[in-house]
């Protein structure tokens, strides 16, 4: 596949991925009263939107220069970084413990970080630099869905009743 047409998909999945979380929120009010799990929520908001995010940089700049996509994607994971290590203490709530996820999701945004700001990495397995956000970005939204599925199965706090 050709990686210009993988971004597209994949920019095209993760908002999708982002509506259909904007739906499960809707249906559970309840998991924006408690302040950390709220943040919680955030950070699985930005665990889909920043990827996609990155997709539509690389589209835009992927082909041609590779100045474009590696300062959006250095740019888009610090901001995941940052993101991901305030919400890395509220990890732990009482219905689910999101930390080794969170400390991936960690991770995973510094990898990309570091091959956007030196994409020769890429040679050493033989991959495009943007070849190697592509995997990883793959990863990010793995642990975005881990996030989901924590959400999903894990009940309501005490005293929290659904509306």
């Amino acid at each position: 596949m050709d990686i210009t047409t993988f971004y597209a998909l994949f920019s095209a999945t993760c908002f999708a991925l982002l509506g259909f979380w904007w739906n499960l929120l809707q249906g559970n009010p309840h998991w924006l009263r408690d302040p950390d799990t709220r943040r919680a929520v955030g950070g699985v908001y930005l665990a889909l939107l920043l990827p996609a995010l990155m997709g539509l940089f690389a589209q835009v700049g992927g082909s041609g220069t590779t100045t474009i996509w590696r300062i959006s994607f250095v740019a888009i994971a610090v901001v995941g970084l940052l993101t991901t290590l305030r919400a890395l203490p509220h990890s732990r709530r009482v219905e689910v413990d999101d930390t080794a996820t969170r400390v991936a999701t960690f991770v995973l945004y510094a990898l990309i970080a570091v091959v956007g700001v030196v994409p020769e990495i890429g040679t050493l397995v033989d991959l495009k630099a943007i070849q190697v956000e592509a995997m990883l970005l793959i990863l990010l939204v793995l642990t975005a869905h881990g996030l989901v599925w924590r959400f999903m199965t894990a009940g309501p706090q005490p005293g929290h009743h659904e509306a």
